[in-house]
């Protein structure tokens, strides 16, 4: 399977932050859901991929082309929607498509049109006008109107409600029915990216700690609920992360292999955001990457 995405080494240094060595394939044709903290590093990552901010040191390739092809055939094949609204508020929807088919060379506007019907937003009030569901789902259908192969969503469905993040996201499944589209998709709601990504990405602290299937993620991964005698008793070398309660210590492994429910021993099933919550905590020496 070809590489939408290709990341080796990024090395991008902030006087108080630094993305260190990160590296990571998205593969052509699926969902790969980006996931980390506040200030974990997601949109550095995202805005080096985009070419927005120099690196220091690494490479990127992007949809099968060489480090540094940035030409308008390329830039018209990837699909990009932040968390603010990127259009100025004075204008409509209308005003929109006549500038945008004026730039983009492969503009689809019947395309543009039925997506903005089966959004629901007007053609004649002025962007200021929109609620922010309406704002992004404007910015989605824009990034997929010009024939793009890659989508690129930072924290796309962050404050907005449930029944837009459902919309949302059933846009993005369906985009990757064809197997050429792929999409990379941050977010803090781990829910939504729990439900379509076909693979989970998580930094922490400008480093890659995990990068997994989605479904062997879940399906290995458990949270044991027991006491510290029992904690301690369990393999070390898939212990994720620990936390003790009044009443009894939880522990996030990352296998179930070995673990025998009983009297002093639960096994439940794990969220991604128990997964990233217990990974955030573990002390750095303790870390391994999956």
């Amino acid at each position: 399977m070809n590489g939408a995405i290709e990341v080796r080494n990024l090395v991008k240094r902030y006087p108080d932050f630094v993305l260190e060595n990160v590296s990571f394939r998205v593969p052509e044709g699926s969902i790969v859901g980006f996931i980390g903290e506040n200030g974990a590093g997601k949109s550095t990552t995202m805005k080096a991929i985009l070419g927005l901010i120099k690196r220091d040191d690494g490479e990127i390739s992007l949809l099968g082309e060489p480090d540094g092809a940035r030409e308008e055939a390329l830039k018209e094949q990837i699909g990009v929607v932040f968390d603010e609204n990127c259009f100025p508020e004075h204008i409509s929807r209308e005003d929109v498509n006549r500038m945008l088919k004026a730039i983009f060379k492969n503009w689809q506007e019947k395309l543009f049109f039925k997506l903005c019907e089966r959004f629901g937003i007007p053609g004649k009030k002025k962007i200021k006008e929109y609620s922010r569901g309406m704002k992004m789902k404007l910015s989605i259908a824009v990034a997929m109107s010009h024939q793009a192969r890659l989508l690129i969503l930072d924290e796309a469905t962050s404050g907005l409600d449930p029944v837009v993040r459902a919309e949302i996201l059933d846009m993005l499944r369906e985009f990757v029915m064809d197997e050429h589209h792929t999409v990379f998709f941050s977010s803090h709601i781990t829910s939504d990216i729990e439900k379509i990504a076909d693979y989970i990405l998580l930094i922490h602290k400008g480093r890659i700690l995990l990068y997994e299937d989605r479904d062997t993620l879940l399906e290995q991964y458990a949270l044991v609920r027991c006491s510290d005698e029992v904690a301690a008793k369990l393999d070390p070398k898939t212990v994720v992360g620990v936390r003790h309660g009044r009443f009894d210590t939880e522990v996030l492994v990352r296998s179930r292999e070995g673990l025998k429910p009983g009297e002093h021993l639960a096994v439940d099933r794990v969220s991604l955001e128990d997964i990233l919550l217990y990974t955030a905590e573990k002390p750095e020496n303790e870390r391994c990457i999956k």
